[in-house]
């Protein structure tokens, strides 16, 4: 449950390229909650893929990763939802082509698993102390995200303070407003959950007001996260510039692709600020392509929120990923190092036969 939508259930678009050695690379692309969350669907992603994108492709060398898709740039404005998804599968082709994992196109891992938080977003306090308190006991997560922003602020409060009260050290809790506030209530709002013990806030008001971002990480106790704000490497510094954000929720998708990822990345570190590893609930393919780029930064301050596969009913990878000891294993195999199970991805898309036609690119020399 977000502030803007409550989910109950998630498209994923899915990505191959078939490249002309026979190499097929696999892509991912997800929204939260379609157009109420963002500028992108699934619906307006296969599109721009089969329409915009795919005519560049059937021309480009699939071995020049980074040529390709600044071709793809040079031709399409925006999407950046579908050109993290092309981007990846493009890298995961070549990755299989050289026997190498993607990470190491971004200099290489420097960590082998993920610290990975879990939401609570059920609203109910005595429900998601218990589902704290199971995750704990599982060795699944020590970090909990809670989504708030739609009831009251004291009601809120009271919510989160009462979680963390009866967690206390063993667990980080940090909140998540999705923009749901306004600039006085973001105010109040902060202070008293830096009284209640909280870590972190993530994007308290509206994307669109950086100034006020500013003001409120001037004056908070807590660090003050930007998400729904950063969009690319020219937020990343136009945030940093204002010093209105602290830590950066750094998502692919939302980046526009690895490359334009871990840019952000460096701005961040470059400013001094913390960063995060976001989603945008993928499944299995998605996170594992953050997984690899999140394992080459440097430092992960904040870890990650790598847990959409885990919100998911159905599983599309052959080999589920390892979630256990509080982390994410990454897959060490060529390419993204994962394979789908191809029965039950045509089982679960629109069509009930396939997902998106393969596009056949050119191999370079």
């Amino acid at each position: 449950m977000l502030s803007v939508a409550t989910m109950h259930s998630q498209t994923i678009v899915l990505v191959r390229i078939l490249c002309a050695d026979g190499i097929e690379g696999i892509g991912e692309a997800a929204t939260i909650g379609g157009l109420s969350y963002g500028e992108e669907s699934p619906e307006g992603i296969k599109l721009a893929i089969d329409a915009y994108i795919e005519p560049v492709l059937r021309t480009a060398d699939a071995a020049c990763v980074a040529g390709t898709m600044l071709d793809i740039q040079r031709a399409i404005v925006g999407n950046h939802f579908a050109k993290s998804a092309v981007e990846t599968a493009l890298l995961d082709a070549h990755g299989k082509r050289l026997g190498l994992p993607i990470d190491t196109f971004f200099g290489g891992r420097v960590r082998g698993r993920l610290p990975v938080a879990w939401t609570l977003a059920s609203g109910n306090t005595e429900s998601d102390i218990n589902e704290a308190e199971k995750m704990l006991s599982a060795r699944r997560h020590n970090i909990f995200k809670l989504k708030i922003g739609k009831r009251a602020l004291a009601d809120d409060i009271a919510h989160v303070a009462a979680i963390k009260l009866a967690l206390g050290d063993r667990a980080s809790v940090r909140v998540d407003v999705n923009q749901a506030w306004n600039e006085e209530v973001a105010r109040r709002g902060i202070a008293m959950l830096a009284d209640a013990g909280v870590d972190l806030v993530e994007q308290p008001i509206s994307r669109a007001n950086a100034k006020g971002m500013a003001r409120l990480v001037s004056i908070s106790r807590i660090a003050v996260m930007a998400d729904e704000s950063l969009h690319g490497p020219g937020d990343a510094f136009d945030l940093a510039a204002l010093h209105a954000s602290d830590v950066f929720a750094i998502k692919l998708e939302q980046s526009g692709g690895l490359f334009a990822a871990q840019r952000v990345a460096a701005v961040a570190h470059a400013a001094g600020l913390g960063v995060y590893g976001g989603t945008m609930l993928e499944g299995g393919v998605g996170t594992v392509a953050s997984a690899h780029l999140f394992s080459t930064f440097p430092s992960l301050d904040w870890g990650t929120e790598l847990f959409g596969p885990l919100l998911l009913t159905e599983e599309i990878l052959a080999e589920p990923l390892d979630y256990s000891e509080f982390s994410l294993a990454i897959p060490t195999g060529p390419g993204l190092g994962i394979h789908l199970d191809e029965d039950k991805v045509a089982f679960l898309s629109r069509d009930r036969t396939t997902s998106l036609h393969p596009v056949a690119v050119t191999e370079g020399a």
